[in-house]
């Protein structure tokens, strides 16, 4: 399966131009064969703590957006969202799954990012989502998630691929790209995290979205817009565990 990682700078609270966009940006990785294609965390608003300004009701605008591509491009696409359900007096950092028969799958960022006061503003989630995309074993984090590798531990028996949309800042650039290659080698799975960059909310980030294989080799994007794109396939996975059986002597 070929996944693409849609690395975009995104207008600051303004959905509707992100929508405008990002829309031929998807359209093009579908027809360069993308069959999953992600974007980053808050992709239409940016990581903004302005809940009362930019938080959506379930199904709500950038939520119908993710599933309109979905369908039209025939691919499976995912990115978080502000989104207010009735779990939670707050809303959630809520990564969407949008399949391409329009049908969504939902998980909510497990640790708010403390340091940027988002616990303040969104509630954690408590279930963790990994979903049979196209034969692929895919499970899926938010930004922040990446550094609780217990988390990914916990799933790496059900998992070819990690997906960790984000926006992560580019002063510790070091630290996302340092994760992404760890948490591939230690679970022996392929990882693809998708970063912004641009400018917002006081923060500059600089991209860096890198797609790993199991053993830790990996392609990355520089810091500017791009699509970076690679074919993840479960049988490595399972060749490089049956190879390299760390995984059984976990304790």
């Amino acid at each position: 399966m070929i996944v693409a990682g849609v690395q975009h700078d995104i207008v600051w609270e303004r959905p509707e131009e992100n929508f405008a966009l990002l829309a031929p940006r998807i359209e093009r990785a579908a027809a360069d064969g993308a069959r999953l294609v992600v974007l980053t965390e808050m992709f239409s608003t940016g990581f903004s703590m302005k809940t009362d300004r930019i938080a959506e009701p379930v199904d709500g605008p950038s939520a119908r957006f993710l599933v309109d591509q979905a369908r039209s491009n025939g691919v499976w696409v995912c990115a978080s969202v502000s989104e207010r359900t009735d779990a939670a007096d707050r809303p959630f950092n809520q990564l969407i799954l949008a399949a391409p028969d329009g049908t969504t799958h939902r998980y909510a960022k497990i640790h708010p990012f403390t340091y940027g006061r988002e616990q303040e503003h969104y509630a954690a989630g408590e279930d963790f989502l990994t979903v049979d995309v196209e034969g692929t074993r895919c499970s899926f984090f938010v930004c922040y998630d990446l550094r609780f590798a217990d988390e990914f531990w916990a799933l790496a028996d059900r998992t070819d691929c990690y997906v960790v949309p984000a926006n992560w800042p580019a002063s510790r650039a070091g630290h996302w790209t340092a994760l992404l290659q760890a948490r591939a080698i230690e679970n022996q799975a392929y990882v693809v995290g998708v970063n912004r960059v641009g400018d917002g909310g006081r923060l500059h980030y600089a991209g860096d979205s890198m797609i790993v294989d199991p053993l830790g080799g990996f392609i990355q994007a520089g810091d500017g817009e791009m699509v970076i794109t690679a074919t993840v396939d479960p049988d490595r996975v399972r060749s490089v565990r049956a190879e390299f059986p760390f995984l059984q002597d976990r304790r």
